[in-house]
């Protein structure tokens, strides 16, 4: 059974830094691209940022360019983003996927609140 199971969100300032990680478990995740994902109420899903399998290509969308950085560590089969400088805007669930940036899936996992305000 595949489970991303995300963590680190919370409320922070504008201007400030969280550090998400995203368990994976029930699949072979050194082998699989990834990215991090996120929805904030009445939108759709925002696909953010991808990282190839070995870790040695990332992507942004334009949005957080600049601000979030991802990473992964294989061997504990986690998914890390960096977000710094966050705006009320990035206040959303964010959530980790299995997939790069045209086809991802969120499907066995479970977000982490991301609140962004003064």
């Amino acid at each position: 059974e595949v489970q991303l199971q995300a963590s680190g969100g919370g409320l922070v300032q504008p201007g400030g830094s969280l550090r998400l990680s995203c368990a994976a478990s029930g699949f072979t995740f050194s082998s699989l691209d990834m990215s991090w994902v996120r929805q904030a109420p009445g939108k759709p899903p925002e696909w953010i940022s991808s990282i190839s399998s070995n870790g040695g290509s990332t992507d942004y969308a334009d949005s957080v360019k600049g601000r979030f950085t991802i990473s992964r560590d294989n061997a504990k089969n986690t998914l890390y983003l960096q977000m710094n400088s966050l705006k009320p805007e990035d206040t959303a669930v964010y959530y980790c996927a299995k997939g790069g940036p045209i086809s991802w899936s969120t499907k066995g996992g479970q977000g982490t609140q991301v609140t962004v305000s003064s």
